[in-house]
């Protein structure tokens, strides 16, 4: 909505039933099946694209090693392409990170279950799968047989829950990482206590052209998902995505995850998303918005003056803050992410998510009842 706000022309890959098909002035919709990426770049001919999933990254990483044609279009649109595996790396990241001087919380890479001697076996750890997102493949150890556990969970092909995920929940990407044959790669990383902070910021040629930061006000579970954010300034996380768009000649948006530590605030950095996140569109006073500033720059335009900026700090994302507490005292504070201009979607996105809704799920959940995702305030921290 807003690339189509400032007249960009937009076609879009999504699953059928995505609230995508809801959004106006989208010119072309392509399913999300079999090579429906390649297919909808070729046919398409697009000046960028924009991922808005990590899958999508990892699709268009081995598109770019395999289709010689979309080499140039996708670095266009990514960056620089020998910054690829680490970018799909936790370890990696973290460790050019480190070595950037920026600070990140003492993290390895677990080859197998013995952590006898690690130093996770005196504080607690958080172990992440890589090619996961969202809060999922993230479990938080306090001692070293959480972390064993923890670890035999996470490293086992789960085709279970693959199943499951592609069946009942009709993600096209749940089969992605038996295609592309990555190995399942642990790491763990020194648990940091503190509040979550999430930066999204637009990048060309290494350059960051604008950022948009937050801290976490309220998230569904301990792992998961923003619900509620405060905008905020902090010069540790700017410095942070300067290095890191410079060192990975970034160009497109990215976003960073960050805990900002109890007593001292500092920021560690402890994940990133190569792809948009909750923050892109946001327009804030005297900024504007993401989207136009990469636009602006790609078009050598200054980048006009944004009517009807968000008033306050606090941004309570809809619906996923009306869905995790209805009751939610943010839902009447601040900035309501609502999208009144489109009513089609505002409607859709009132009802239950297009898989829910279909009956392999309904049979399922029938049986099997879906957990309320507990909300977690990080007011007090």
């Amino acid at each position: 909505m807003a690339l189509i706000r400032h007249r960009c022309r937009v076609s879009a890959v999504c699953p059928p039933g995505h609230p995508l098909r809801y959004v106006s002035g989208i010119e072309k919709l392509y399913p999300c099946r079999g090579q429906a990426l390649k297919s909808a770049i070729v046919t398409s001919h697009p000046d960028l694209i924009v991922p808005c999933d990590d899958a999508v990254v990892w699709q268009l990483h081995t598109l770019h090693s395999s289709e010689s044609k979309l080499r140039p279009l996708i670095e266009y649109s990514l960056g620089a392409p020998e910054m690829y595996p680490a970018i799909r790396s936790r370890g990696q990241l973290l460790q050019a990170a480190a070595e950037l001087g920026i600070r990140t919380p003492a993290t390895e890479v677990l080859v197998s279950e013995d952590l006898h001697g690690n130093w996770c076996t005196k504080t607690a750890g958080v172990l992440k799968l890589d090619g996961t997102w969202g809060g999922t493949g993230v479990e938080i150890a306090h001692s070293r047989e959480e972390a064993v556990v923890a670890f035999r969970r996470l490293a086992k092909p789960q085709r279970a829950a693959v199943w499951k995920q592609f069946l009942i929940g009709r993600d096209p990407f749940a089969l992605w990482p038996w295609a592309s044959r990555d190995a399942r790669r642990v790491t763990i990383q020194q648990f940091i206590g503190g509040r979550p902070a999430n930066t999204m910021f637009a990048c060309w040629q290494g350059e960051v052209l604008s950022i948009v930061t937050v801290e976490v006000v309220s998230a569904a579970g301990a792992t998961g998902a923003a619900t509620v954010v405060r905008l905020i300034q902090n010069t540790e996380i700017a410095e942070a995505a300067r290095l890191i768009a410079q060192r990975f000649m970034l160009n497109g948006f990215h976003g960073l995850d960050f805990v900002l530590e109890s007593g001292t605030g500092a920021a560690y950095l402890i994940e990133m998303n190569p792809r948009c996140t909750q923050l892109g569109h946001l327009r804030l006073p005297g900024q504007g918005d993401l989207a136009g500033s990469l636009v602006a720059r790609l078009k050598d335009q200054h980048l006009p003056p944004e009517g009807d900026p968000i008033a306050g700090e606090t941004i309570a994302f809809f619906p996923q803050a009306l869905n995790l507490n209805p009751r939610s005292r943010y839902l009447h504070r601040g900035y309501h992410d609502v999208p009144w201009e489109e009513p089609n979607l505002l409607r859709e996105l009132l009802r239950k998510p297009w898989p829910d809704r279909q009956w392999p799920s309904r049979l399922y959940h029938f049986f099997r009842p879906q957990k309320q995702q507990a909300e977690v305030q990080f007011d007090e921290v």
